[in-house]
Formats: C-alpha cells, structure tokens, sequence
C-alpha cells in the first residue's frame, strides 16, 4: 500500500487530486497539509487516522510517506518538491511545474539524482479525443504536423482578483501560465514533444480595473497579464500560434487546438475531435464519437501516475517536457516586455 501525503487543501486538491487518490486501491491518503491549518483539518475529517500539518516539512519528513501529492499556489512547487524528492518522496505536483525556467530544471535535475519519479499535472492528454488523435497521428494518417494553433480565451473568467492567482509573486503570471500550460502541452505531446527554438509574444492587462472583472477581493493585488499571445518555433520546423485570456470581448469561452498536417489535419475545439483528410481526390471531414470516460482526465492521469511508482507503466509525462513547457512561457513573457523574438536554442 503506497501512502500518500498532500500539501495544499484548497479548491484544486478536492475537485481533482483528492478523487484521483482515492480512485486507486493501492493508494492511503494518510496526512494533509496546509498553511492553513483549518484546510488541512477540514480537508481530513473524513480520515480519522491521518496525521495533519501546516508546515510541509513536518509532512515530507515522515519516514512511512512514500508520495507527497502537491497542489499549492504556483510559487511553492518547486521549493517543496524539491525537498520532498530529497527526502526520498515520489511527487506529484499540480501544475505549472515552476514559475521560471530555473526552477524547473532543478526539480528536473533533483528528481534524476534521487530516483524517485517526478510527475506534473497534464490531463488534458488524458481525454479520450486527444488518446484517439495521438493514434491517429502515431499511425501517419495526417502525415507530417507543420502548423497549428491552440488557445483557451474567456469572455470573462477571471480566477479571483486579489487572490493567488492574480498575484505575480504567487502565481508567476495570468492565463498563459493558468491556462496555456494545457494547450500548448497538449499541442506538443500530439506533435511528438519537439524542442521549441524561439518565441514571440506579447501580453495585455485591460480588466483589471474594471468593475466586471470578478473576484472575491476587488480592491486586491491584479498584477498579471488577463490576455497573452504568441507564436513558437520548434526544432522539428513546425510552427504554433497560441492566445490564452481570462477576460476579452469575445462570443463565448473556447478551448481549441488544431495541427495541420501533410496528409490530413485535426481540430480539437471544446473538446470536439474532427479530422480532415483526402481520398481518391475528394476532400472528408470526420467527427469520431466517443462513449463517456469511466474516470475524469485528472484521475486518470495521477492513476497513470501511480502505475508508474508501481512499476507497471512507463512515464509519459517527464520533467523534460516540464522544464521546456516553463522556458517557452517565460521567454513569452520576457518577449512581450522587450518587444522582440526570443532564441531557446542558444543561436
């Protein structure tokens, strides 16, 4: 029986850690912790026997704990994971895997000294629309994948202003970094995880201060970006373009992820698949249909996780895609602020 502790209580952890933990008959959830202290107390009443912490080292110095689940305001994931895989702890961690580059590539690096398994949050991957287009693509129906484009834009969808998650200091940015982290993952996960080589972006903040932007605390802290825009290189030639917003004038919320391919090509919008291919010289568009999931995408992506730990599957999400993932999204923003195009590749 694999013993779970997990830091961080709050909305994310209910909604999607906590019944991804509790999908799986190998797994005990056996401390909870949160720097709130009433969380954590809250989040364990239903867990007469697990121990409760508001100090997280407390937690990762447990000798019986074998995974440390982590789903905290963005600026602590790496700090604790980087303890946690110290101490001989296996991680799970929400996503973004850092809030700068730096930070991702010593998670990566710690968790490849210890041993112990690092995985973050990609649960989009996870869909049953997406595992379909990953066959579809794997098998070489739409050939070569050159262009796409992916985005995530709200009409209004502001994530609680003055809370963490439009605090900089806390959240290390505003919906690319919220939202974009599953778009573009999922966009490079279907083209083969290439190695991006440049950005271009630029960021806006227009709503900040307007009386419709919602939040829990209107006279607080909104110091991030409500729109972000960009275009990224790869090594393999292929180019993406993205847009992510909380908050824009807009007919509705969208999700949407294309790829353009030699053969054929694909458009993922609000989590409806169609393929377009060509045959005997006559266009098709196909629309496949697929039964309800049996699990959410989040649970099946912490059970993939567990399966790992276990031994039984092989990581698809590693630390590599997460540090590539955090170098793009800061050198988006490194670009909006100087105006120009950013090299990843040294050149």
């Amino acid at each position: 029986m694999l013993k779970v502790g997990v830091i961080g209580t709050g909305g994310i952890f209910k909604g999607a850690h906590l019944p991804g933990w509790l999908s799986h008959k190998e797994v005990e959830v056996v401390a909870f912790c949160d720097a709130f202290r009433a969380s954590a107390e809250a989040a364990a009443k239903d867990f007469p026997d697990a121990k409760v912490y508001d100090d997280y080292r407390e937690l990762i110095a447990d000798p019986s704990i074998d995974i440390v689940g982590i789903s905290t305001p963005n600026l602590y994931h790496s700090e604790i994971a980087i303890a946690a895989l110290q101490s001989g702890k296996h991680v799970f961690c929400e996503k973004p895997d850092a809030v700068n580059p730096q930070e991702a590539q010593k998670m990566a690096d710690v968790a490849k000294a210890s041993g112990k398994l690092l995985m973050t949050m990609r649960n989009n991957r996870f869909s049953e629309e997406a595992k379909f287009a990953k066959r579809v693509i794997g098998q070489g129906q739409l050939g070569d994948l050159y262009m796409g484009s992916c985005g995530w834009i709200r009409r209004r969808g502001i994530p609680g202003r003055g809370g963490w998650f439009t605090t900089k200091e806390l959240s290390g940015g505003g919906p690319l970094i919220d939202l974009g982290v599953h778009m573009i993952d999922m966009a490079m996960w279907l083209n083969g995880n290439p190695k991006p080589v440049s950005v271009t972006g630029t960021t806006y903040r227009k709503f900040a201060d307007r009386p419709d932007a919602s939040g829990r605390i209107p006279e607080g802290t909104f110091d991030v970006e409500d729109l972000a825009a960009g275009f990224i290189r790869f090594d393999n030639g292929a180019s993406l373009q993205i847009e992510f917003s909380w908050a824009s004038n807009v007919a509705e919320e969208q999700k949407f992820l294309e790829w353009r391919g030699t053969e054929g090509g694909f458009s993922l919008i609000n989590d409806k698949l169609r393929i377009f291919t060509e045959s005997e010289g006559t266009l098709i568009d196909q629309q496949p249909h697929f039964p309800e999931a049996d699990i959410p995408q989040h649970t099946a992506n912490i059970r993939h996780f567990i399966e790992c730990v276990l031994g039984r599957e092989t990581p698809t999400i590693t630390p590599e895609h997460g540090v590539d993932m955090i170098k793009i999204l800061s050198a988006i923003y490194e670009s909006a602020e100087l105006g120009r195009e950013i090299r990843l590749d040294g050149n």
